[in-house]
């Protein structure tokens, strides 16, 4: 995979200090585009902002007329609800301090349609109490478990007796089934929509068999990045991706068949040649997410043939297999290979626009905490 220098070039890069990341507004607004075009209406995509975290990127999916959103953390909820977005739901089970302040911050924003995951009876009881206490109501959604073994409750027996319960349940509303399914990254797209296919039939079972019950108008909410081009197949179901908005080689290199484009790089620069064909910049593990294998964490854009040798706090060591003249200073452009966690290292991004750094926006909801 390459790419032309021509969209990366910054013309005052030398001003910016590194290790940094910048984004590029014309590509974002891009990527949501071709997320709207795909799908072909907006009231079918709920976007999940773990990957930005930033009021600026929010603003410009309102603008292209995305209302609902998805989310994982209490401080990612409140940047929604100050940024104007109708409805959040909260893709975790909330428990302990957690419900308290999904409470309030229901609350405090009484006009936007909030709404949360359950997968467990003492969690769904627990929830049920607290804003029966307030006098208020709760939308909730089944989470689903088809596969991941992260969360949520298989589908069958045992979760139609769960959605019975929460029926009965004071204080919550249930709104819909939720099911995510990233852990279907197979290259090949016919083989990861048979695995995809195959791991949603049960789910698909059990909410015919619901809406024969009398469970009518229960919304569907399915899948994420991978199995975005999957889940938009099926008409009744409203999807949630979220790495499309940044994108990088990760999904690049395996989602060939999705035509978002690279919209956010990490800046670093060599600060020491420490041997013969060794290269040293400062993109160390607090710079760059580091879970996956050392060559799997960056790729660089204006040199190849740089391979990383080890990586520790703040550098990162590059085996020069091209030969090149490095010296201390020259600047490398890098895609991240995971772009969500390497996001949350960052206090901000830099915008770049028609070619310059334009502004800085702060990722506000890499926070844990914003006021709540």
């Amino acid at each position: 995979m390459s790419y032309s220098p021509s969209w990366y070039a910054i013309e005052d890069i030398d001003q910016l200090d590194t290790p940094a990341m910048v984004v590029f507004p014309d590509r974002i607004k891009a990527n949501i585009l071709a997320a709207l075009e795909m799908i072909g209406d907006p009231a079918r995509l709920r976007p999940h902002i773990k990957t930005h975290k930033s009021r600026e990127v929010i603003q410009m999916m309102l603008e292209a007329g995305i209302w609902q959103f998805k989310c994982a953390t209490i401080a990612e909820a409140e940047l929604l609800a100050q940024s104007g977005a109708k409805d959040i739901l909260l893709a975790y089970q909330p428990v302990g301090p957690k419900a308290r302040r999904l409470l309030a911050l229901t609350q405090l924003y009484p006009e936007i349609a909030f709404g949360c995951l359950v997968d467990h009876p003492e969690a769904a009881k627990d929830l049920s109490a607290l804003w029966q206490s307030k006098g208020q109501q709760l939308n909730v959604y089944l989470d689903l478990n088809l596969g991941t073994n992260r969360t949520g409750i298989a589908p069958g027996e045992e979760a139609k007796a769960l959605v019975d319960d929460i029926q009965e349940m004071k204080g919550l509303v249930l709104k819909g089934v939720h099911a995510y399914d990233g852990h279907f990254r197979q290259p090949n797209f016919e083989e990861r929509k048979a695995a995809c296919d195959l791991a949603f039939a049960p789910a698909e079972d059990m909410l015919n068999s619901l809406q024969e019950k009398g469970y009518t108008g229960l919304e569907i909410i399915a899948g994420g990045t991978p199995t975005f081009p999957i889940h938009l197949q099926r008409n009744n179901v409203i999807c949630s991706p979220g790495t499309f908005v940044y994108w990088d080689i990760g999904y690049g290199e395996i989602l060939t068949e999705q035509p978002f484009q690279p919209a956010a790089l990490v800046i670093t620069r060599v600060i020491s040649l420490p041997a013969a064909g060794l290269v040293t910049v400062d993109l160390g593990h607090k710079s760059i997410a580091s879970e996956n294998p050392l060559a799997n964490r960056v790729r660089f854009l204006n040199k190849e043939n740089l391979i990383p040798v080890s990586q520790s706090e703040e550098h990162l060591v590059l085996q020069d297999e091209g030969a090149s003249s490095f010296k201390p200073g020259d600047m490398l452009f890098g895609i991240p290979f995971h772009i969500c966690p390497t996001v949350a290292l960052y206090d901000t991004v830099h915008a770049v626009r028609e070619g310059r750094l334009a502004e800085e926006w702060k990722i506000q909801a890499r926070d844990k905490k914003l006021s709540l």
